[in-house]
Formats: C-alpha cells, sequence, structure tokens
C-alpha cells in the first residue's frame, strides 16, 4: 500500500506541471472565443468600442486575448516558475499584431496572427536543419535525452506541421468567415496539434539512450 501511495505521488508530480502548462496555454484561446461569441454584447456593453470605430466583435476577442496571454505568462512564472522560449515569443506576436489590429482598425491582422507564429515556427525549425542545428533539443534537450537522428526528425516534423498549420489557418479565415475561423482556431488547432505530439511518443521510444527512461511526450513544443 506505501509503495503505490508513493507510486501515485511520483505520477502526480509528474503530470500536475503538464496539467498546468495545458491550462495555462488553453485558458487564453477559451477567453479569445468567449470574447468573440459575446462581442457584440460586449460593444453594446462599453459604447467606446463603437466610438472609436471598432464594432466587429473580434476587437474586443483580440484585446481580451492579449490580456488573457499577459496572464498566461505571469501565472507560467507564478506557478511554474519559468516562461518557456515559444510561449513567449507567442505573447509578444499576440501583442503585436493585436496593437497592428487596433492602430489599423482592422481585424486582419488578428486572424493573420496564427499565420506568422506558426510560419515563424516551422521557418525557424527548419532553418535550422539546413544548417545542421536541430533546435528542438534547445527547447527540450534537459528534458527529453535523444539520439541526434532522433532530434532531427522531431525538429523536421515539427517544422512541417507548423507549416501546414499557418497555411491552414490562412485558407480558413480567408475562406470560411469569421464565426467558422474563430471555432477553429480555439478548438480544432489544440486539438490536432495535442494529437500531432501524441503521435510522436515512437519517436521518443525508439531514439532514447537505452540506458535512461524517458518521461511521458510534452502536449507540443510551444510549452
Amino acid at each position: 500500500m506505501a509503495n503505490d501511495k508513493a507510486a501515485d505521488d511520483i505520477s502526480w508530480a509528474e503530470l500536475k506541471p503538464q496539467l498546468l502548462k495545458l491550462a495555462i496555454e488553453l485558458g487564453p484561446l477559451v477567453i479569445f472565443y468567449l470574447g468573440f461569441t459575446f462581442g457584440n454584447r460586449i460593444i453594446a456593453a462599453f459604447p467606446q468600442f463603437t466610438a472609436w470605430g471598432f464594432d466587429d466583435p473580434l476587437y474586443p476577442a483580440t484585446l481580451l486575448f492579449m490580456l488573457a496571454m499577459v496572464v498566461s505568462l505571469a501565472l507560467s512564472w507564478a506557478l511554474l516558475h519559468r516562461i518557456a522560449v515559444m510561449p513567449m515569443v507567442t505573447a509578444i506576436v499576440v501583442l503585436v499584431f493585436g496593437a497592428l489590429t487596433f492602430y489599423f482598425h482592422d481585424t486582419t491582422f488578428a486572424k493573420m496572427k496564427p499565420t506568422v507564429i506558426n510560419a515563424l515556427f516551422g521557418v525557424v525549425l527548419l532553418g535550422g536543419l539546413v544548417f545542421g542545428q536541430s533546435l528542438l533539443r534547445y527547447v527540450f534537450g534537459e528534458v527529453y535525452k535523444l539520439k541526434p537522428a532522433g532530434w532531427t526528425i522531431l525538429t523536421l516534423r515539427w517544422g512541417i506541421f507548423f507549416i501546414v498549420l499557418a497555411v491552414a489557418n490562412e485558407l480558413v479565415w480567408r475562406l470560411l468567415g469569421d464565426n467558422l475561423w474563430a471555432t477553429y482556431k480555439t478548438f480544432v488547432t489544440p486539438v490536432v496539434t495535442i494529437a500531432f505530439a501524441a503521435l510522436q511518443l515512437p519517436v521518443l521510444t525508439k531514439y532514447a539512450p537505452t540506458d535512461e527512461p524517458q518521461p511521458t511526450p510534452p502536449i507540443d513544443p510551444t510549452a
């Protein structure tokens, strides 16, 4: 019984940071979706939006998303005692493109933000491979021990995946409209990303050093 309790404690200790990361990352997306869904009500409740020409639901959604990203970074530092590189880069792009959205009174910037973020990650990862560097190793090198071939495979796969996400975002917002795009951004992209991350487990297992056990795979490299 004591051993079972110790195993449960260890499992929870390993799982808790992953759950916190997931909640911190998905929180801003949920807030964005709620801001868009109830955007017209928010605009009606705060006439300043209309007075300043921000009469599209994407404006309050974008503002709430920007605030939520700042809060998520603060929570990551307070609860996890660290802020990973990719969430930091994501937050910077969100703030920059959010500011452009309001400055130019153009929601196109808000809709292009996921394209820019994913394209940036994809180009950086694939560009690193061109110069013989598996940059994903610098993100997870302290957590996962893989042979060089394993890091190369993971970096290549994630680089291509981010490029696909960038193209998909462009197609969705340009062809399907704001409502479907908001749903896609909030629900489809995270689910697809988590599923893709889970599919990388065989690589973590196959290319792990034989003398070092591997932990549960990450939610995604932006964690």
